[in-house]
């Protein structure tokens, strides 16, 4: 993978765990290599990078334990194998509790043999729509009061290694808690929301760069008002600006040809993630999701005792109908480049 296009076979030089330009190589120190692999027609690319996974392996991130540390790294150990090489460990919306233990315990760490990068945590919830709430336990969801961020700092008790925030941007004053993420470099994503486009184009301007699983827990697609949809073909967009939108491409959060309408509409700003919980590597049965018991049936999870309204991903990445749908160089683009 070079440039994001599969190239030609060639070699490809490296010391230190840093790609070397093979020219500047001869040239300049006129060295052979010390060790040569025949990667025997294998492609080589960057890791995968997966900012929404919830747990695996029977790790929970959105449970209060007193050693949080262990289990992300034993997630972190584990998906390696999966080409995921750092990643955002999520929670759902959960009580501050949770938060405040939580949060203290993850720490950003590069990745390296002994597991996958630790880039921030990604917290999805609890400013989120009652009406998209998805999955996320309705008693835990909150809103902007009078105090606006310092209800943020209320609920999480901290925002140290907190990488993404998602919330719904239709929320009152949640343009004053955009502004002020952003000014501490957290990337705040729109989600979870009945936004109409202005609501989205709004949050926008505020500072928001980002899509908490394209057309899943938002309103959908209409020609009227796409709704947060639209951002990926607005023209409201402020120069210099970008918004990326993640989507989960397992073939049943995502129809197939609406993941492709959204890869031609918007190419450079796909983000392929996981979604993935603590079910992932593990038989079916009952787990858990943050504060509730999910039942899993194959690919498909459930809220244990409602009928199936939303289903979840529980394997890493679902590269075998992604492969079918975008092709190797684009597999490879979305889920490493961004």
């Amino acid at each position: 993978m070079k440039g994001h296009y599969l190239g030609a076979w060639e070699d490809l030089w490296v010391r230190g765990g840093k790609i070397l330009d093979p020219e500047k190589l001869f040239f300049d120190e006129k060295k052979p290599a010390d060790v040569q692999l025949d990667c025997q027609g294998c492609i080589v690319a960057p890791g995968f990078i997966d900012v929404q996974i919830n747990g695996g392996f029977g790790v929970d991130f959105s449970q209060a334990t007193d050693d949080v540390a262990s289990g992300i790294s034993l997630v972190a150990q584990k998906i390696l194998s999966h080409g995921v090489t750092s990643f955002c460990p999520t929670l759902v919306t959960s009580p501050p509790s949770v938060y405040t233990k939580v949060l203290p315990q993850i720490c950003v760490r590069n990745g390296g043999p002994h597991g996958a990068g630790i880039l921030g945590v990604h917290l999805e919830g609890p400013f989120i729509s009652r009406e998209k709430k998805g999955a996320h336990p309705e008693p835990y969801l909150r809103t902007f009061e009078t105090g606006a961020f310092q209800d943020v700092l209320d609920t999480y008790g901290g925002l140290d290694g907190v990488k993404i925030v998602t919330l719904a941007p239709e929320m009152e004053r949640s343009g004053e808690v955009i502004r002020e993420l952003t000014k501490r470099g957290i990337c705040v994503s729109v989600g979870h929301s009945v936004a109409n486009l202005s609501q989205a184009e709004e949050a926008v301007r505020h500072g928001a760069t980002f899509i908490t699983h394209l057309f899943n827990a938002m309103l959908p697609f209409h020609h009227r008002d796409p709704g947060i949809v639209g951002l990926l073909t607005s023209d409201q967009i402020p120069p210099g600006r970008r918004v990326f939108y993640g989507m989960i491409s397992d073939g049943i959060h995502t129809n197939p040809a609406a993941l492709r309408i959204a890869h031609r509409a918007d190419p450079k700003g796909l983000v392929l993630v996981t979604d993935a919980i603590m079910a992932m590597g593990l038989p079916p049965g009952r787990h858990t999701l943050g504060q509730q018991v999910v039942e899993v049936d194959g690919l498909n999870t459930y809220i244990a005792g409602e009928c199936p309204e939303e289903t979840w991903v529980v394997e890493v990445f679902a590269v075998g109908r992604t492969w079918a749908n975008l092709g190797p160089p684009g597999v490879l683009d979305f889920n490493s480049h961004h």
